[in-house]
C-alpha cells in the first residue's frame, strides 16, 4: 500500500461534530471508514468499497465494527476513493487562466513568464474577473480579446460556455495524507495546485469534500495543451484526503462555496511558500462543474471532482525571474478549516512507491476476505 498517515495529525478542528468518509489500511487490506460522533467505524462488512458504501446511501454507521475513538485508533489513513473515476476541472480561477495563457505564451520556458506575466494581467486580468463564463459580456469580451490577438484556449475553457473537465488519474491510482507525491525527473518548472474535491455518487449528487492536490507540470502543458496528460497523470501525482466530510446539517455545499484553502510548502533547502485560495473567487459554481462532468456520461463507481485552484505560485525560488518549482523533499501542506489538513513529501514519480494494486488485484484481495458477497 502506497502509504499514509496516522489519523490523529489530519483533522479538522471540530471533528467531533462531523461526519466523515475514508479507508485505512488494516493488515488484510483496505476498508472503508465512517467516522461518526468521533468514533471510527469499519464498515468493510457492510459495503467492501468505498463506492459501495456511497451508493448505498446509508451514513449511519450501522453494521459497522467500532475501532474505538478516531484520534485513539491505532490505524493508518489512506486516500478516501477506491472505485470512482477521478476527474478534475482547469481554468475555474481567473488568476489560474491568466498563468495558463502564459505558460501557452512561454511555450513552458519560465525565463520568459515574469513579462508576459506583467503584460497579461494589466490587459486582461481585471476583464476575466469581471465576468460570468458563458454570458453575453463574455462572449463580448471573447470578441474583444480576439480582435487584439490575444485570445487563447485557456481564455476559452475561463469564460465560456464549456467548463475544461478532464480525468486526472486511473481509478485506484490516488495517494492519501502522509504519501510521496510524485513529479516528472524530466520537468524543470512544476507546481502543486491545492483543491477541494466533490465526491459524486452514481446519480449525480455531491455526498462530501475532501482536499486534494492535482500536481501540475507548468512545462509540459506549455509546451502543448496536447501534453496534458502527461503533465498530470503520473505515478503518485493524485493526492486526496484525508478524509472526505459529508454534508450534513453541519456541512453543507455552501461551505465549500466559501472554504478558505491554505498552502505551505517547505523545501529542505529552507524555502518557505505560502499562499491561500478563496473558494468564493471561483467563476463556475461547484454543483454546475459536476454538472458538466455528467454531460453525456455516466460513472456507474461514482467520480470525485476537482475543482480547481486559485493559487498559481510565482515566488522566486532559486534567481530572480525564475518563479516556484519544486524540489525533491517538499512538504507541501494543504488545510482548510472544515475538511483538515493533507501532507505530502515530494519526490521523482519514478522513486516514489510503485503503483501495483489495480482493480483486479483489489478485487482479489477483498474477495480473499470474504467481503464481495454482494458489489464491490
Amino acid at each position: 500500500m502506497r502509504g499514509g498517515t496516522a489519523i490523529q495529525n489530519s483533522l479538522p478542528g471540530d471533528w467531533q461534530a462531523g461526519r466523515f468518509l475514508g479507508r485505512v489500511q488494516t493488515a488484510q487490506g483496505p476498508s472503508p471508514v465512517l467516522v461518526i460522533g468521533g468514533e471510527l467505524f469499519d464498515m468493510s462488512s457492510v459495503a467492501p468499497t468505498v463506492s459501495a458504501l456511497v451508493e448505498a446511501g446509508d451514513f449511519s454507521g450501522a453494521g459497522g465494527v467500532s475501532l474505538g475513538a478516531l484520534d485513539h485508533a491505532d490505524v493508518t489513513v489512506i486516500s478516501p476513493v477506491d472505485l470512482q473515476c477521478v476527474k478534475a476541472c482547469g481554468v475555474t480561477f481567473a488568476v489560474s487562466a491568466v498563468e495558463r495563457v502564459i505558460e501557452e505564451r512561454a511555450r513552458g520556458d519560465w525565463a520568459a513568464a515574469g513579462a508576459i506575466r506583467d503584460s497579461l494581467e494589466a490587459r486582461v486580468g481585471g476583464s476575466i474577473r469581471s465576468v460570468k463564463p458563458g454570458s453575453d459580456e463574455a462572449a463580448e469580451l471573447k470578441a474583444a480579446l480576439v480582435e487584439a490577438g490575444l485570445w487563447s484556449q485557456y481564455l476559452e475553457v475561463a469564460i465560456g460556455p464549456d467548463a475544461e473537465v478532464f480525468t486526472k488519474a486511473p481509478v485506484l491510482s490516488t495517494v492519501g495524507a502522509g504519501a510521496e507525491i510524485g513529479i516528472r525527473s524530466d520537468s524543470s518548472w512544476n507546481n502543486p495546485e491545492p483543491e477541494i474535491a466533490l465526491l459524486v455518487d452514481s446519480k449525480g449528487q455531491a455526498v462530501g469534500a475532501c482536499l486534494g492536490n492535482d500536481v501540475n507540470l507548468r512545462d509540459f502543458e506549455g509546451r502543448s495543451a496536447l501534453l496534458l496528460g502527461k503533465a498530470k497523470d503520473n505515478n503518485a501525482s493524485c493526492s486526496l484526503g484525508p478524509f472526505v466530510r459529508l454534508f450534513d446539517d453541519s456541512f453543507t455545499i455552501d461551505d465549500v462555496r466559501k472554504a478558505e484553502v491554505r498552502l505551505t510548502i517547505e523545501g529542505e533547502d529552507n524555502y518557505r511558500l505560502e499562499g491561500a485560495s478563496n473558494m468564493a473567487e471561483i467563476s463556475r459554481d461547484p454543483l454546475d462543474l459536476v454538472k458538466q462532468t455528467l454531460s453525456e456520461h455516466q460513472y456507474p463507481d461514482g467520480f470525485v471532482l476537482f475543482l480547481g485552484t486559485l493559487f498559481a505560485p510565482v515566488q522566486d525560488r532559486d534567481e530572480p525571474g525564475r518563479g516556484f518549482t519544486h524540489k525533491v523533499g517538499d512538504t507541501v501542506r494543504i488545510e482548510s478549516e472544515r475538511l483538515g489538513e493533507l501532507v505530502n513529501r515530494v519526490v521523482y514519480s519514478r522513486d516514489a512507491a510503485p503503483w501495483e494494486t489495480g482493480i483486479g488485484a483489489f478485487i482479489t484481495n477483498l474477495a480473499s476476505r470474504g467481503l464481495l458477497g454482494g458489489a464491490a
